[in-house]
């Protein structure tokens, strides 16, 4: 049983989202970003089959690009928002314009535990 059903009682059930996407980059996207980024930082990526949802930001690039450079600490320390900074804007739309996920499956609520082996 969930805390909140103690403390809350006439709220009902705790909300559970339908699904859960996990951002990443598919394998055939790393070699344009390792133009970017170099050979020496990670890129984490997938199976280009895994990716679950393809979405285009294109028209959002704008506002991509401004929330992703408020980071500033980020973007002075030369982390991925300072190289996304200092690209020219067709860099970043040609890099940038497409998102990956991966859909993932959410965890229905199970009953405690008393026992590890079980």
């Amino acid at each position: 049983m969930f805390p909140c059903t103690h403390l809350y009682p006439d709220a009902g059930p705790p909300w559970q989202p339908r699904a859960l996407y996990l951002a990443t980059h598919p394998h055939s996207a790393v070699p344009a970003l390792r133009d970017v980024i170099g050979a020496h930082k990670a890129v984490y990526s997938v199976p280009d089959e895994q990716v679950t949802a393809t979405v285009d930001v294109g028209p959002w690039m704008e506002q991509k690009t401004a929330a992703v450079l408020a980071h500033r600490s980020e973007v002075t320390r030369g982390a991925l928002p300072g190289l996304i900074a200092g690209l020219p804007p067709d860099a970043r739309q040609r890099l940038f314009a497409t998102e990956w996920y991966i859909r993932h499956a959410t965890i229905t609520a199970v009953s405690a535990q008393t026992e590890l082996t079980a």
